[in-house]
């Protein structure tokens, strides 16, 4: 089915488009009072993202509010280690919890990729949200990177003190992080390969936890594995899928990512998005980057914010209007409205100027 609104997938391919177009972490989530109605009659998270119905449910909601220029899939990055029988869980406010860890050369020699089958409602979730979108924008598929998945699966959970435990076993038993990120590569590049098959568009990878890693191990454990992901991507029914990689606290290494086979590169708020653009924005094109709690003040700021954002990354092909990181739940939903606006009407007028300019000089 054709996608009548297909700038996001145009701006990844670093093509011209009318607009800047945009989308935004965590889109569907706590912010929304409607996904917060739609959690409350599932009962819990995990029933909520293994309905098809009610995933594709909550991932339309945003799209009812404000034109954004894709959606993404309603899941978690935990869905693969649960797959391999870990036992994940969501206690009311708190984080994930796994029933088991991989903790020890026991539980790592034993690890194994998952049946996808035992994934399947991410794939009927995928392909339902696709057939209810009936081709209005693309749809975004994704999993947490290789390390990132790695890092849940050894702690339990989320952690107190930076993934201590991870980063020690990167130091004394490199082979041992080496065995499971490797387990982890192959299965998420099988799961976004079925995404892909199901009607995902585009793919993307949240390395949440790689930038706290140093230089060496950041190279070996997380992008080395991101890579090897990209390289096992498959075409989807319309040719070659993009894809997007995105590392937390990642500026450091923004060359290496660049390099790393994706078509796009998210960027948090703590990168200048200009800067990066004249780095590698001939190469990749850029996601970002504005700080999630400036969507927490109020729509004045918002819109300031926004254009300078805007007016840092240019209006040449390549730019992906995101956030650095997901919405935060105390989020004003008219706080993303004024956002959306802005940035859609600024980079219109932008490009329509860079039009104007190079008319009269043509003239």
């Amino acid at each position: 089915m054709p996608i009548q609104n297909d700038t996001f997938l145009r701006a990844l391919r670093r093509e011209p488009t009318a607009h800047t177009p945009v989308w935004l972490m965590r889109q569907a989530g706590r912010y929304l009072p409607e996904y917060n109605a739609t959690r409350a009659k599932a009962g819990s998270f995990m029933a909520l993202a293994q309905s098809p119905e009610l995933a594709c449910e909550v991932t339309l909601q945003p799209l009812e509010r404000f034109p954004l220029d894709a959606a993404i899939l309603f899941s978690d990055i935990l869905t693969i280690p649960d797959a391999m029988g870990l036992g994940l869980s969501f206690a009311e406010g708190e984080g994930p919890r796994f029933a088991r860890t991989t903790a020890d050369e026991a539980a790592i020699a034993t690890l194994a990729a998952p049946d996808m089958g035992r994934l399947r409602y991410v794939f009927d979730a995928v392909s339902t949200i696709k057939r209810a979108l009936g081709g209005r924008v693309p749809l975004i598929g994704f999993s947490g990177s290789p390390f990132t998945l790695a890092c849940y699966m050894i702690e339990g959970g989320g952690s107190d003190d930076d993934f201590a435990s991870v980063r020690r076993m990167a130091a004394a038993r490199p082979d041992l992080l080496q065995r499971l990120v490797d387990v982890n590569a192959a299965a998420v590049t099988a799961y976004l390969n079925e995404q892909i098959r199901a009607g995902a568009d585009a793919v993307m990878i949240f390395d949440t936890w790689g930038g706290l890693l140093s230089s060496a191990a950041y190279r070996r454990f997380s992008l080395a594995s991101m890579r090897a992901v990209l390289q096992g991507l498959a075409p989807g029914p319309a040719g070659r899928v993009p894809s997007i990689v995105f590392t937390k606290g990642g500026g450091a290494w923004l060359d290496d990512l660049a390099a790393c086979g994706a078509d796009g590169v998210g960027l948090d708020w703590t990168v200048d998005i200009g800067e990066a653009r004249r780095r590698v924005g001939a190469r990749v094109a850029l996601q970002g980057n504005l700080d999630p709690l400036v969507l927490t003040t109020d729509p004045l700021t918002v819109a300031r914010e926004a254009e300078a954002i805007l007016r840092a990354a240019g209006p040449a092909p390549g730019h992906v209007f995101n956030l650095g990181h997901g919405i935060v739940p105390r989020t004003p939903p008219e706080n993303v409205a004024a956002l959306v606006e802005t940035v859609h009407r600024v980079s219109r007028e932008a490009r329509a100027g860079q039009t104007a300019t190079a008319a009269a000089r043509g003239t």
